[in-house]
């Protein structure tokens, strides 16, 4: 994925307004969850001179992510924090990141225990590239729209709001 990680995050807080009735922070813990794992691209460009791909840091190791998570929730659950909706949809979002990677990029799931990369589309496995990117780029672009659709539904007036004095 290039550029549906947010987007993705927006939809996930949607629904986690919804699910919570909670819209303080909500957004937020879900929108920074699905980016975070990308945080490597600052090591990756700047130290390690892109020698290894950022996929192979432990910001995108799935279990990393599914350890801290459940630590953290079980943490903030031992404290009496009430904070349970926002980390869990934080997490909800680090583990989003990782599905949307899978699709067309390797993943390793199983790391630190297995190197094995997981990915559902291999980019050039069509003998022309451009139609595996294409399909790849579809599904970012209908992540896109469908966030778009979610934002244009929450910021439209509600009908007959207008016509409430008459």
């Amino acid at each position: 994925m290039l550029f549906a990680h947010l987007p993705s995050g927006y939809i996930l807080g949607r629904f986690a307004q919804r699910r919570w009735r909670m819209t303080s922070g909500i957004m937020i813990a879900a929108m920074i969850g699905s980016v975070i794992p990308d945080i490597d691209m600052l090591y990756f460009h700047l130290v390690d001179g892109r020698r290894t791909h950022h996929h192979a840091y432990i910001t995108h190791w799935p279990l990393f992510w599914a350890a801290t998570g459940i630590f953290s929730l079980s943490l903030a659950r031992w404290l009496g924090w009430p904070y349970l909706p926002l980390i869990g949809v934080f997490f909800a979002g680090t583990m989003l990141h990782m599905v949307l990677d899978t699709v067309a990029s390797p993943i390793r799931w199983l790391m630190p225990f297995d190197c094995h990369a997981f990915e559902l589309v291999t980019v050039a496995a069509y003998g022309n590239w451009v139609v595996s990117f294409v399909l790849t780029f579809a599904l970012e672009l209908l992540i896109c729209a469908w966030a778009l659709c979610l934002a244009s539904v929450r910021s439209s007036p509600r009908v007959g709001a207008s016509q409430k004095g008459t």
